[in-house]
């Protein structure tokens, strides 16, 4: 387990509920990485995020699929792509299950 954060710490943390719209391979990235846009709803709109997810989950399963995402730290360029997000899992090696909600719910949900 890592350090306890405060409470204040993890109030700067913004995690919001997205559907993915899109989805492309990326093999510029130096791990197995698909490119993938995730819709947050009107207040945030469409992000883009490199996943490392190609171990769990192939392209056309993806499309139409909740997911949760941190969608405030800043951009971070991977090989020739601008990540705006990050996708969140649970990660066993190089094994990645996202982390969605139970049921469907608005896109742009904040998770708290």
């Amino acid at each position: 387990m890592k350090e306890q954060i405060s409470w204040s710490d993890f109030e700067k943390i913004d995690m919001r509920v997205g559907t993915i719209i899109a989805v492309e391979d990326f093999p510029k990235a130096r791990n197995p990485a698909y490119r993938v846009q995730i819709d947050f709803g009107p207040e945030i709109g469409v992000k883009k995020s490199s996943a490392q997810i190609t171990v769990r989950y192939d392209k056309g399963d993806l499309i139409g699929k909740q997911v949760v995402a941190v969608v405030n730290f800043p951009k971070k360029q991977i090989a020739d792509f601008m990540s705006e997000c990050l996708v969140l899992g649970a990660v066993e090696g190089k094994d990645v299950t996202l982390l969605q909600p139970g049921f469907t719910v608005r896109n742009g949900l904040k998770i708290s």
